[in-house]
């Protein structure tokens, strides 16, 4: 499994030099603007929870690997309030009908973050609960991205408002910097893998970060056109 987490970290250094990335870092934009993205999150983190819970576990199970997975299950599959708490307190759901927001989510617009799921839960379906280890790997590699910026804005935001962003801010991401896996990297490591395990692992492995660049392509694009709108209103 050690080449596999190398081959991870790789894509992570990549990743985390998307423009996405270089948008949340932009200091000359204020809190607000740089989470323009989150409404378009929802469909992909509303079902973060489903994936845990209804996939990635399987009770009863007498395989360690699996039981590895499912003790890393409880530790991410309640994490949506939070996303929904700090979406009130934005204020998006102060602008929006429901019937507005639900064709804002079913509309081409979030269409890769919709689809981003259950894309996930299809890779995970039938594969080997190593290989299953592998593809958590790379979505909290991801993740660390992402909550490693947001952190930093929420703070902002908060020294602010006087608002705590908890979804946003450093109260989840220290509990995903915290959890790991429930299981030291090192301990992962050692686990040896026979040829065609290895492979499936790498394949998932590219296919997670591909699908998450994409992710991140439509999240900048929506921030970009939410920040556009808003501009045009505000010289109206």
């Amino acid at each position: 499994m050690k080449s596999v987490l190398q081959h991870i970290l790789q894509h992570k250094r990549r990743y985390q030099t998307l423009p996405f990335f270089d948008f949340l870092r932009d200091e000359s934009r204020s809190p607000t603007e740089r989470l323009a993205f989150f409404p378009c999150m929802a469909p992909f983190i509303l079902g973060f929870g489903d994936l845990n819970r209804c996939v990635l576990r399987e009770e009863p199970t007498n395989d360690p690997h699996q039981q590895m997975v499912n003790e890393h299950t409880y530790e991410d599959d309640h994490h949506w309030p939070w996303y929904l708490e700090d979406l009130t307190k934005l204020g998006h759901d102060r602008t929006a009908l429901v019937g507005d927001m639900l064709r804002e989510i079913y509309s081409e617009r979030s269409e890769v973050n919709r689809l981003l799921m259950p894309r996930l839960a299809h890779l995970v379906w039938n594969a080997d609960p190593l290989v299953r280890l592998a593809i958590i790997e790379a979505i909290e590699e991801t993740g660390n991205v992402l909550f490693a910026l947001t952190a930093k804005i929420a703070k902002v935001y908060e020294q602010e408002t006087g608002t705590e962003l908890r979804y946003c801010g450093e109260f989840h991401f220290q509990l995903e910097s915290g959890h790991a896996m429930t299981t030291d990297h090192a301990v992962l490591a050692k686990v040896e893998l026979d040829p065609v395990t290895r492979q499936h692992a790498l394949e998932c492995a590219d296919q997670v970060f591909a699908w998450f660049r994409d992710w991140t392509d439509e999240l900048l694009r929506y921030a970009q056109q939410e920040l556009a709108t808003r501009e045009l209103l505000s010289i109206d």
